[in-house]
């Protein structure tokens, strides 16, 4: 989808472009394709791996900074940016982490139960899993997982931690999930462990709470006519993402619940300061060349004129 994700953000030849998740480098090896001589392509990681890759880019306009995309904004702010023509997010773990079994992201081969983005911040998957309270377990694997055994499963990881055996291993914590969701209700299609490793990964890196940071600063960042594209995977993603460019787009539908029974004329009502320019999902034969393509759904939005009120964000 990196071809499309570019051209959906592209409206200018010049000026200044976000690649915020840099992962690989194929968006921004698009994007540099296409944009002119004058522009500017600055990307974001956390990844040690993606900062390794992006060496691999001599390009005078290609800059690189390792950082998690929350920080975009006092990051430009350094670079004395305050304004881009287009910021574009490839939400959740890419395909380099997920296939490198020493990341610990999948069950499909067995390593460390890691999950870091950046292995050098913050605490492993294991070292949450061996001290975390059944509540917050629960909590976490139900939440961010959709896990309907999200109890079960919590129960399970603290009987096994009690008992002396850690999770210490990604084949650990798939096993154990496996014998406690009922043979029942097992779905044939999926792994046992899916949803629950996603919930993990998802809460070790504050996925969502750096998602909506990340959204908050876009919409300061992007000039008038500037567009934001976020790629997403799983549903939990695009419901906050589809929600952000929604309030944007269209501020009458969330008014205050006072606010909402004045009888406020049209040009009273908030105006919006981003435009919805729709979704794609990925092209069969994207999707024949990379399967994990099959779940991405790609959003994009239009900044307005309009400013932004005063105190909104940040």
């Amino acid at each position: 989808m990196a071809a499309a994700a570019a051209q959906a953000v592209l409206t200018a030849v010049d000026g200044i472009y976000v690649d915020a998740t840099f992962g690989r480098g194929g968006h921004s090896r698009e994007l540099l394709a296409h944009l002119g001589p004058a522009a500017h392509l600055i990307a974001f990681d956390r990844d040690p791996q993606a900062e390794a890759q992006a060496q691999s880019i001599a390009d005078p306009r290609f800059r690189f900074v390792r950082t998690r995309f929350s920080r975009m904004a006092a990051t430009l702010a350094d670079m004395d940016i305050t304004r881009v023509q287009a910021i574009l997010l490839d939400i959740g773990v890419s395909s380099p982490q997920i296939d490198d079994p020493q990341r610990g992201f999948s069950f499909r081969a067995n390593g460390p139960l890691d999950m870091r983005m950046d292995p050098d911040q913050g605490e492993s998957a294991a070292q949450w899993l061996a001290r975390a309270s059944i509540d917050e377990l629960t909590r976490v694997i139900r939440d961010y997982g959709e896990e309907r055994f999200a109890a079960s499963i919590a129960k399970a990881v603290v009987a096994r931690r009690e008992a002396g055996r850690q999770l210490s291993t990604t084949a650990d914590l798939a096993a154990l999930v496996a014998d406690t969701i009922p043979k029942s209700r097992k779905d044939a299609t999926q792994h046992p462990a899916t949803r629950t490793f996603q919930a993990v990964r998802i809460h070790i890196n504050q996925e969502l709470e750096e998602l909506a940071l990340a959204l908050d600063q876009a919409v300061h960042l992007l000039a008038p006519g500037g567009r934001l594209g976020v790629i997403s995977f799983h549903s939990l993603e695009d419901r906050a993402v589809k929600r952000f460019i929604d309030v944007h787009a269209h501020p009458e539908r969330h008014l205050d619940a006072r606010l909402a029974r004045m009888p406020l004329r049209a040009d009273e009502l908030p105006q919006p300061t981003l435009r919805a320019l729709g979704k794609q999902v990925a092209a069969d034969d994207e999707i024949a060349a990379n399967p994990r393509a099959r779940s991405a759904i790609l959003r994009v939005a239009e900044r307005t004129a309009v400013p932004l009120a005063a105190g909104a964000g940040h």
